[in-house]
């Protein structure tokens, strides 16, 4: 008689059996799923962020609150203002 090899299995590990000391609490495994990581930010990329802050909230700005805020002083609703201008009038000599 002769024995041919057997296909198609897979191996597996038996499963283990955890011991009263190998336990870890639930409380642990449960905090290190929130846990959370923090940045500080040098001041040079603070004031980086701040600028570009600044730059996405004109550009949801109505016209009417950028003329308002260029009225009052703003210089970056100012810029802004001379840009949509000068579109303005490239877009009617073409």
């Amino acid at each position: 008689m002769t024995l041919g090899a057997i296909t198609g299995t897979q191996h597996t590990q038996p499963p283990t059996v955890a011991t009263g000391a190998s336990k870890q609490p639930a409380a642990k495994t449960t905090s290190a799923a929130h846990a959370q990581d923090t940045v500080k930010l040098s001041s040079a990329a603070q004031a980086k962020l701040s600028t570009i802050q600044a730059a996405v909230q004109e550009t949801a700005e109505t016209p009417a609150q950028t003329a308002k805020e260029a009225q009052s002083g703003d210089l970056q609703a100012r810029k802004l203002l001379s840009k949509e201008e000068a579109a303005a009038r490239a877009a009617k000599g073409a």
